[in-house]
């Protein structure tokens, strides 16, 4: 019997308006500004790039306008601190670049260099009652994998917080994967709420559903910084390798795509045929009974090759920190100007 609950009832009609979506970006690109980001913990994988990574260069060359948010600040929802934030913000621009974001027209900031963003948390808060943020499946969670002892206010009200980074620059459109529907629900809320009560300020932001693939790390768990499961973009060839022969596997010699019934095979598999650029089922088909061994060898040369320009690339970037300083500081007085007229905005609309 088909699923008709009000969970998939709302996918559907997130993945219905993400196909008109993906048309009217195609004929009117600069219509669009997009708001997406990483909270700085460590180097991007490949988890990252075939899932948001390749699609913002995609988008960003179609035409829409990007900003793409450092998230320090974020960093603290879930630890007690935060620790080489300089490091990690530095090195995530590095990984930026090296998988072709344009700095030029995009705009990279952080969190905590734009004090007017965070200052929309407050009359955003004012918007959503605690049972509607207490009910948010994607916060339940978050709270539920969380390594604290117990949870921050931060926490708690992530999606306010997410909410205010959206709209700050007025963005239209947010690409997420289908478990950040309800985060994204609470900012179209907002926006809602705060121009029926005040003053038309705010675009009610769409949801545009990716088709990405998610990709187990090489423990057959979710891909994860924080899991070491996950094959770094930054990471040599030999440890690329390494890892990859680490990768669970099953006892069956017969190498197939099969996600549903062998996840972590079909894991590797689709890891090389994204590489490769080609069907999964026809690198399967071709690797045939060469076991767990040969599928490791087909997967480690695919991603060192694939992963071999942007390894390149990324340490031409890190080797000038001064350039990444200046990327970061460049988009965050364009991101200061925008979000200093937009609390003005709020503070005008609000006062009248």
């Amino acid at each position: 019997m088909e699923n008709t609950t009000p969970e998939s009832g709302g996918l559907r009609a997130a993945e219905s308006r993400s196909r008109e979506l993906e048309e009217r970006i195609a004929a009117e690109p600069g219509a669009f500004r997009i708001l997406t980001g990483d909270r700085p913990t460590g180097p991007l994988h490949l988890g990252h790039y075939f899932g948001t990574l390749a699609n913002r260069v995609r988008l960003q060359r179609a035409g829409v306008e990007l900003f793409v948010l450092v998230a320090d600040y974020q960093v603290l929802t879930d630890r007690d601190a935060a620790d080489r934030l300089d490091e990690h913000a530095e090195g995530l621009v590095a990984d930026y670049l090296a998988a072709g974001i344009d700095p030029s027209t995009a705009t990279i900031f952080r969190h905590s260099a734009v004090p007017a963003l965070n200052q929309l948390m407050l009359p955003f808060l004012s918007l959503v009652s605690i049972a509607e943020l207490n009910r948010n499946p994607t916060v339940k969670d978050e709270i539920a994998a969380s390594r604290q002892a117990s949870v921050s206010g931060l926490m708690f009200t992530y999606p306010v917080h997410q909410a205010a980074d959206i709209l700050f620059c007025k963005a239209n459109l947010v690409p997420v994967g289908k478990d950040q529907l309800p985060h994204q629900e609470i900012t179209r809320t907002i926006a809602r709420r705060f121009n029926e009560r005040y003053a038309p300020v705010f675009p009610v932001p769409d949801a545009l559903l990716s088709a990405a693939p998610s990709l187990l790390g090489t423990d057959g768990q979710k891909m994860s910084k924080s899991r070491g499961n996950a094959i770094a973009l930054s990471a040599g060839p030999d440890e690329t390798a390494r890892l990859i022969r680490r990768a669970v596997t099953d006892d069956d010699r017969r190498i197939t795509y099969a996600p549903g019934t062998r996840p972590q095979v079909s894991t590797l598999v689709q890891i090389a045929a994204l590489c490769q650029d080609r069907d999964p089922h026809a690198v399967a088909a071709e690797i045939g009974d060469g076991g767990a061994a040969a599928l490791k060898k087909v997967v480690a040369d695919s991603v060192n090759e694939f992963l071999r320009p942007i390894r390149a690339r990324r340490a031409e970037l890190t080797a000038d920190r001064t350039h990444l300083r200046r990327v970061l500081a460049e988009g965050e007085e364009r991101a200061n100007a925008i979000a200093d007229r937009t609390l003005e905005e709020v503070r005008t609309a609000m006062a009248s």
